[in-house]
C-alpha cells in the first residue's frame, strides 16, 4: 500500500479489512511502498513521507494486522527490490507499460503528457511486480482498479520464467468483496486527494461532522419526497456499517418517512461503533511510538532474508555476479 498517512474508511473496507482476515489462511507479507510514492508528488517532503508512513503502519496495526503472524516492513528498507526491478526491466516491453489504462488515468490526472512523465510512473507495474515475486508471493489482495497491474505481472513472470527457466509463480488477483467505496461528494472515489474522505482515526464528534456534511439524492428536496438508495452513497455505506437497518432504511427513504440527515446520524452511528475498537487501540500504539518502528525493523530483517535468496537465484539465471550478496 502506498503510504498516504492516516486511513480512511474506503482504504478499510476496500483493501485493509481484507489484509487483516488474510491472514489465517496465509503467510503475509505487508509493505509501506515508499518508494511508489515517488513516483508521483504525492510523497512530499522526505519527513512528510517518514509520517505517512509511521501513520499508515499505525492505522494496519490497529486494525489487526498482527506483526507476529504477518511480515510488515518499509520497501526502501530492502533494496534487492529495485535491483529485481531492475533485472525485470529488461524483459519488460515499453508498450505493455503504456497500455496500462492505470497509466494512462494517472497522467491525466496530473495534467502532464507521456513525454513529460517521469520514469518511474512508467515503470511503477515492474515495481509493484518486483515488490510481488521478490518475496514468491502467489496471491496478491487488489481491488479492481489494480487487476491491470496483476495481469501485467503475470505477463513480466511468464517472459522471465520462459527465458531464464522457472524462477517465480504466477500471482492471482484476490479481490476484495467490496466493491469500489464512492466519497462524500457522491461523485468519485473516496480519496484523500480530492477531500470526500473519513479517516478511521478521526473522533466520532468529527466523524458524525463529516458524514453529515455528504451528498445524497440530488433529486430528493425534501424529507417527504420518495429518495432512491440505489444511487445514494450513504445508503451504500449502511450496507457496511448498518446492515442489520438497511431494509427498515431503504423502505422510509422510498416512502418519505425518513429524511436525508436522520439517516447520515444513523449512518454516523454505526460507523462510530464498528471503528470503536481499532481507534482505541490506535490511541494505545501512539503512546509508544518505539514500538512502530521496531515491528518495521524486524518485518525488513525477515523480508531481507527472503529477497537476498530470492535474488541470488535470478542473478545466477540470467548469469550475473552475486559477489555483493554474499557479503551482506
Amino acid at each position: 500500500m502506498r503510504p498516504s498517512g492516516k486511513l480512511h474508511i474506503g482504504n478499510w473496507l476496500g483493501a485493509l479489512t481484507n489484509m487483516v482476515d488474510l491472514q489465517d489462511d496465509y503467510t503475509c507479507i505487508y509493505a509501506a511502498v515508499d518508494v511508489h510514492a515517488l513516483t508521483t508528488d504525492d510523497g512530499g517532503s522526505p519527513a512528510a513521507l517518514r509520517e505517512s508512513v509511521h501513520e499508515m503502519v499505525l492505522d494496519w496495526l490497529a486494525a489487526g494486522i498482527d506483526p507476529k503472524r504477518s511480515t510488515v516492513f518499509v520497501q526502501s528498507a530492502v533494496p534487492e527490490v529495485m535491483v529485481l526491478h531492475t533485472l525485470l526491466s529488461m524483459v519488460t516491453p515499453l508498450g505493455w507499460l503504456l497500455r496500462v489504462p492505470t497509466f494512462k488515468d494517472k497522467v491525466r490526472q496530473m495534467e502532464a503528457t507521456e513525454e513529460s512523465v517521469g520514469y518511474g510512473l512508467v515503470g511503477y507495474p515492474v515495481l509493484m511486480t518486483s515488490d510481488i515475486i521478490l518475496y514468491k508471493a502467489d496471491t496478491v489482495p487488489v481491488g479492481e482498479d489494480q487487476v491491470p497491474h496483476i495481469e501485467l505481472a503475470r505477463e513480466i513472470v511468464r517472459r522471465f520464467n520462459f527465458r531464464y527457466g522457472e524462477t517465480f509463480p504466477e500471482p492471482q488477483a484476490k479481490l476484495t468483496e467490496v466493491p469500489l467505496v464512492v466519497g462524500l461528494d457522491g461523485q468519485s472515489k473516496m480519496s484523500k486527494t480530492l477531500h470526500n474522505h473519513v479517516e478511521l482515526a478521526i473522533s466520532p464528534e468529527e466523524t458524525k461532522k463529516k458524514l453529515l456534511s455528504a451528498f445524497t439524492d440530488p433529486e430528493r428536496l425534501r424529507k417527504s419526497d420518495p429518495g432512491r438508495p440505489w444511487v445514494c452513497n450513504v445508503y451504500a455505506l449502511h450496507k457496511y456499517f448498518t446492515p442489520g437497518q438497511t431494509d427498515e432504511i431503504y423502505q422510509q427513504c422510498t416512502q418519505g418517512t425518513r429524511g436525508c440527515v436522520d439517516c447520515k446520524g444513523i449512518l454516523a452511528d454505526g460507523v462510530n461503533a464498528r471503528l470503536a475498537e481499532l481507534r482505541e487501540r490506535r490511541r494505545d500504539l501512539e503512546k509508544h511510538p518505539d514500538y512502530v518502528q521496531d515491528v518495521l525493523l524486524d518485518g525488513a530483517k525477515k523480508a531481507a532474508e527472503i529477497a537476498r535468496a530470492t535474488l541470488e537465484e535470478v542473478q545466477e539465471k540470467m548469469g550475473l555476479s552475486r559477489a555483493s550478496l554474499k557479503g551482506s
